[in-house]
């Protein structure tokens, strides 16, 4: 009973201090579970050990089960996929506790997991950050996304979590999962605009943006980018986009594509070699692209002729970053007959021409790199590759 109350305190405390954190509250079921050290979500429901709950203080009460419900409203478990699992639980403890640590009215355990240099990015931003680095990310000694219900304190367990394999989830309960929440994100953001109480909080409204960018494999993007065929780029007709074959209509036609690698320091060797793989790839499925690789930092260096089956050119530059030199020479390159595109690979921190190309323009950007907003012209897109872990 005294658990009980405990929630039911903390839940009207929460309205009082977030009509929107309140509301997605609403969607979550909170069941007391001896199985579970602290506190823990599968997703769905929220799970704590009443004991360890009744240890906090009311505020920290507060923190600890809206950081339960924002990993499920946020979707951090159906998210993960085939990623390592401590790492992104690490990764996604980093964007909760930000975001719910930038409210300024909650308090946060002291032992709480926290970097600042890394929050306001997404997780999957940050889970690629500590890949690169597995033996300097943070231990996580209490896991709190599970793949399945625990046992609740009657010792019984959901039915509905059993996996023949416990590292993977049905198809309907992710789909359930996922709607359930997508409703609970629209009713929040309506009680916000009908109470006129703030707005969306910027950390979720970031990791919004990550729901529907993480969907689009930067590959697939970059594939759909580059082989525009020449009516594409005049009346968008995408009929032919992604078969991954060369159209017998394209023959004597050609797109030039303008490639430039950042080399101040922004892209590192795992990177490197993946993107560039995967041009190659495209260049390999479409012989009417021509494709001019160009490095660079305050300079310009190449083009370099990137051919389907040819060595890359050894990479140049280390020092500043500036996008105009390369912009600079596609405009006396181009020759504005052929149909062209210019791709860079960037962490998008740089000095930017005050004039905008004439190309079409996609900027891939490096994990941990600028906003997306941060780009005064062209598309980004959001590099995401599993580097060595």
């Amino acid at each position: 009973m005294e658990i009980q109350k405990a929630i039911s305190a903390s839940l009207l405390r929460l309205r009082m201090k977030s009509p929107f954190f309140a509301t997605l509250a609403m969607f979550a079921q909170f069941v007391p579970s001896q199985e579970i050290d602290s506190a823990a979500t599968d997703g769905k429901d929220i799970y704590f050990n009443p004991d360890f709950l009744l240890s906090l203080s009311p505020n920290q009460q507060d923190a600890i089960l809206l950081h339960e419900v924002l990993h499920a409203a946020l979707l951090h478990v159906t998210r993960r996929g085939v990623r390592d699992r401590e790492l992104w639980n690490v990764a996604a403890d980093i964007v909760i506790n930000g975001i719910i640590a930038q409210q300024g009215i909650f308090e946060l355990p002291a032992e709480t997991l926290r970097d600042p240099d890394l929050e306001n990015l997404s997780v999957e931003e940050i889970y690629e950050i500590l890949a690169k680095d597995r033996g300097s990310s943070p231990d996580l000694s209490k896991p709190d996304l599970l793949d399945r219900p625990p046992q609740d304190s009657s010792g019984k367990r959901d039915n509905e979590g059993e996996q023949s394999n416990n590292d993977s989830m049905s198809q309907a309960r992710k789909a359930a999962i996922e709607a359930n929440w997508q409703n609970a994100l629209q009713q929040a953001a309506t009680v916000i605009r009908a109470t006129e109480k703030g707005d969306v909080p910027a950390g979720v409204k970031r990791e919004l943006g990550s729901l529907s960018t993480a969907q689009i494999d930067w590959r697939t993007y970059l594939w759909r980018y580059m082989v525009q065929t020449p009516t594409d780029f005049s009346g968008f007709d995408r009929r032919f986009i992604g078969r991954g074959l060369y159209l017998e209509s394209l023959q004597g036609e050609s797109v030039n594509v303008y490639v430039c690698i950042d080399t101040s320091g922004s892209v590192d060797s795992d990177i490197l070699q993946v993107f560039l793989a995967e041009l190659k790839g495209i260049l390999n499925s479409y012989p009417h692209l021509k494709c001019e690789l160009y490095y660079a930092d305050v300079d310009v260096y190449g083009p370099y002729q990137l051919q389907a089956h040819a060595a890359i050119p050894k990479p140049e530059g280390g020092g500043g970053t500036s996008f105009i030199p390369f912009f600079e020479k596609v405009a006396v390159s181009w020759d504005g007959q052929n149909q062209a595109v210019c791709v860079y690979l960037t962490d998008g921190y740089g000095t930017f021409p005050e004039w905008k190309p004439e190309l079409p323009v996609l900027w891939v950007v490096t994990p941990g790199g600028a906003e997306t907003e941060d780009f005064p012209f062209g598309e980004a897109v959001r590099l995401g590759i599993r580097v060595s872990v």
